[in-house]
């Protein structure tokens, strides 16, 4: 896959990717992922360098020995940056870059770089910004000052040239007047929530990994022409739509931000706002990838952003993707082995339409089930 000769390479900027292993177990699926981050940022990955530690070097994160492969792989390739799939320090990332003489990007600055290519909305970019500007500000050091001659590409979108060249007090006023921003767009959409609550319609989020699934089985739902595709986070700004059920009238159903493992934690606290609609949600449609052989871990990852913005309670049920690609078969898996146990998964395929059918007969059984529970209540 990376034998391909420098001089052939796309316009798109060229990249060594680093993986080191430090014996979690999941090297092959974390490389796996590491490309579909490089490649939806628009980069081209032309090399991995790998190896084993037993821990980071605090230094360069990579060692000595490994800077100098890397180093080497990148002249071989004719690399424009070199990326690593791991969270740098800035004394890391600097001293990294002095020694290789090239730009170094971590992965928090890819994803975010990936968000700041996805955001469409206006509260989705200001949402972007501010992330990108509280993880630039821990980098407002003086050994950065060859990067202010630098024209954007990976990690450098967004906030950009201009901001590298900004102190941190005008960098501060700038993270001041974005978080006031976002408080606007949080009290209007608080609104519309106590409106929703006031007529007591059902609200149902979808989360899950990113490229699970979720915008498909949205729109295959709603039929809303969410944008979907087959690349990491092609859904960044939460879109809701009323569903018809049959026998219980009207639902909501929010598309949401796809999840991954070490999500910055800048990313979460920067999309608090947005991700507050799915701790506020009456039910979870948790889309999993089941043709993936990382979905343990992926859902394990969900699970622990779920728990991060406070709703890991709120009840959910699987939605197993993807059966056209494995050999299982459509249908609903209940609690306590019987037809009238709760609901814990629904295996379907949104892409095909194979299954879609249980999905709202599922939807339309909680939907009256919440309507029967508030008669009860009211009595």
């Amino acid at each position: 896959m990376f034998d391909r000769p420098a001089a052939t390479a796309a316009s798109a900027a060229g990249a060594i990717l680093v993986q080191l292993d430090f014996g979690a177990g999941d090297y092959g699926e974390r490389l796996d992922e590491l490309e579909l981050l490089v490649t939806s940022a628009g980069a081209t990955p032309l090399a991995v360098v790998g190896g084993k530690r037993d821990s980071p070097d605090p230094a360069t994160f990579a060692g000595k020995g490994k800077v100098v492969e890397i180093g080497e792989t990148a002249r071989l390739h004719g690399a424009d940056l070199v990326i690593f799939n791991h969270e740098l320090s800035p004394g890391q990332q600097r001293n990294l870059e002095k020694n290789l003489q090239l730009r170094v990007v971590d992965r928090t600055s890819l994803i975010l770089d990936i968000f700041a290519l996805r955001a469409k909305s206006h509260e989705g970019k200001l949402q972007v910004e501010l992330a990108q500007l509280q993880h630039l500000a821990t980098r407002l050091v003086r050994g950065w000052t060859h990067l202010e001659r630098q024209k954007g590409g990976i990690g450098l979108r967004g906030p950009g040239e201009k901001q590298l060249e900004t102190d941190r007090r005008l960098l501060g006023k700038r993270v001041a007047l974005l978080k006031e921003r976002l408080r606007l767009h949080e009290r209007q959409r608080a609104v519309r929530r106590r409106a929703r609550n006031r007529n007591e319609v059902l609200s149902i989020s979808l989360v899950g990994y990113t490229n699970a699934g979720k915008s498909t089985l949205f729109n295959a739902l709603t039929k809303a022409g969410a944008y979907a595709a087959d690349q990491l986070f092609a859904t960044l700004d939460t879109t809701s739509r009323r569903l018809y059920v049959e026998g219980a009238g009207q639902i909501v159903i929010s598309d949401t931000v796809g999840f991954i493992r070490d999500l910055p934690h800048s990313l979460v606290a920067a999309f608090h706002a947005t991700l507050e609609e799915t701790a506020m949600a009456d039910l979870l449609l948790h889309v999993v990838d089941s043709a993936s052989p990382d979905r343990d871990q992926q859902m394990a990852a969900v699970a622990a952003v779920l728990e991060e913005i406070g709703a890991g309670d709120v009840p959910q049920i699987v939605i197993w993707n993807k059966i056209d690609l494995t050999a299982a078969e459509p249908g609903i898996d209940r609690g306590d082995g019987d037809d009238h146990g709760k609901i814990i998964r629904i295996r379907c395929s949104a892409r095909t339409g194979l299954g879609l059918e249980l999905v709202r007969e599922a939807l339309a059984e909680i939907a009256r089930e919440r309507i029967e529970l508030a008669k009860v209540e009211i009595v």
